[in-house]
């Protein structure tokens, strides 16, 4: 694995002294609960740009357990409420490879007012091989 860059530690210090309610660090917190803590972005894609992250510690998804995860969605849709978000993305991305700059579990909800702001997303479709796509299926379907 590659050594992070300044600005992804800076970026995971900032959210351990988030979880450690530092007074430090400026935050604008909009909920907390036991399990989750849900604040601003002070590097916003739009207005109402807030993250959701579990107080459980993982860099993906997957090292979070499921009880800690519970009230992931319920907050977001809350902001959502919240800010009057009529069009929204809810974006959470695990390894470099998929753009996670920062090493712990964190959930965006993202406005998009219109098409300048927000997020901005390309979708590149491959050609579906039906008996590739039938094989994959039954693959994934035996592992759940």
């Amino acid at each position: 694995m590659s050594k992070p860059s300044h600005k992804v530690f800076l970026k995971w210090h900032i959210i351990k002294e988030i979880l450690k309610l530092s007074r430090d660090i400026p935050s604008f917190k909009l909920f907390e609960s036991d399990k989750v803590l849900a604040f601003l972005d002070i590097n916003p894609l739009s207005k109402g740009h807030a993250l959701v992250i579990p107080k459980y510690h993982g860099e993906k998804l997957t090292d979070i357990p499921d009880d800690a995860l519970t009230e992931i969605l319920p907050v977001v849709k809350k902001l959502v409420k919240a800010t009057g978000a009529e069009n929204y993305n809810v974006l959470q991305n695990n390894g470099r490879l998929a753009h996670q700059e920062v090493d712990h579990v964190h959930f965006h909800m993202i406005p998009k007012p219109n098409l300048t702001e927000g997020l901005g997303v390309g979708w590149p479709q491959q050609k579906t091989d039906m008996d590739a796509l039938k094989t994959l299926f039954a693959d994934i379907k035996s592992k759940m």
